[in-house]
C-alpha cells in the first residue's frame, strides 16, 4: 500500500514563504499530543496541514484479543478521524513497523520524498531527546523520527545530489523555513491553545484504541497544557532555517 503521497502534486512556490505546514509524527495520536491546538489554530488561519505518520501503529495495544491485523488499519481511521477534527488537509502513511523505527536510507529518502513533495514552510516533528523535562523517557520511535526529520528538512531535501531517485519522480529540492519541536527541554515557542484546548480533547477522543479507560482522566489530561495563569498552551523549540 502506497502513502498516497504519489497521488499529489504542489507547484513549486521557489523562496517565496507558505501557508503549509507538514507534521512529521512517529504514531497515530502523535500529532494529537504534540501540535493539535497549534494544528487547529493554523487551519482557521488558512494553512493547509498535512500529516505524515511513519509507523502503523501495530504495537499500540495490552489487549491479548488484539492482533495487528486488526489495530493497523483501527489506528489509520482513528489518526484519519483526529484530523478531520482539527482540519487537517491530508494524512500519509509509511507503515513503518511500530516499536522499530531505525534511521535507514530508505526511512530518510520517504521523509524527503514528503518534504519535497508537500513543500512545507514549516515542519512539525517531535524532539529526539531522551528524557523529557525530566518526567519521562521519550520512546524511540518518537526520537528516531525527530532525528531523521531534522536532517531531512536540512540537508538531505534540499540537497540536490541527495536521492537522485526522487529527481526521476519530478520532485525537485525544497528548503523549509522554519522547525518547530514538542517534547522538548529547551522551550523558546510557546502557543495559546486556550480556545481550541476542547478541540485537542475531542481529537484524542478519536483514537478510541488508545484511550479506552482514560475517558475520567480527560481532566487530568486537559491540565497537562495548562500554564501556571490558567490558560492552555503547546510549547516548543522552534527553529529557524536560514538558507
Amino acid at each position: 500500500m502506497g502513502s498516497g503521497l504519489e497521488d499529489i502534486r504542489i507547484p513549486d512556490d521557489g523562496d517565496a514563504p507558505n501557508k503549509r505546514a507538514l507534521v512529521i509524527a512517529a504514531h497515530p495520536d502523535d500529532s494529537e499530543f504534540g501540535v493539535a491546538g497549534t494544528v487547529a489554530l493554523w487551519a482557521r488561519d488558512g494553512w493547509e496541514v498535512y500529516y505524515l505518520i511513519c509507523t502503523d501503529g501495530s504495537k499500540g495495544s495490552e489487549d491479548p484479543e488484539m492482533t495487528s491485523e486488526k489495530l493497523v488499519p483501527m489506528r489509520r481511521e482513528e489518526q484519519r478521524a483526529a484530523a478531520s477534527v482539527l482540519g487537517v488537509k491530508d494524512v500519509f502513511f509509511l507503515d513503518y513497523v511500530d516499536g522499530e523505527l531505525a534511521y535507514t536510507r530508505e526511512f530518510a529518502r520517504d521523509v524527503v520524498r514528503a518534504i519535497r513533495t508537500i513543500r512545507p514552510n514549516t515542519v512539525f516533528t517531535s524532539d529526539s531527546n531522551q528524557i523529557v523535562r525530566n518526567t519521562f523517557v521519550n520512546h524511540p520511535d518518537h526520537r528516531c523520527a525527530g532525528t531523521v526529520a531534522l536532517d531531512c528538512v536540512y540537508p538531505l531535501a534540499r540537497n540536490r545530489p541527495s536521492f537522485p531517485e526522487l529527481l526521476d519522480e519530478g520532485l525537485e529540492p525544497h528548503s523549509a523555513k522554519e522547525v518547530f519541536l514538542w517534547s522538548t527541554n529547551e522551550v523558546n515557542y510557546k502557543v495559546d491553545i486556550t480556545e481550541v484546548i476542547d478541540l485537542k480533547l475531542e481529537a484524542l477522543s478519536r483514537h478510541v484504541s488508545q484511550m479506552a479507560g482514560m475517558e475520567s482522566r480527560l481532566d487530568q489530561i486537559r491540565a497537562f497544557w495548562r500554564s501556571e495563569d490558567g490558560r492552555y498552551m503547546e510549547n516548543f523549540r522552534r527553529i529557524p532555517i536560514p538558507f
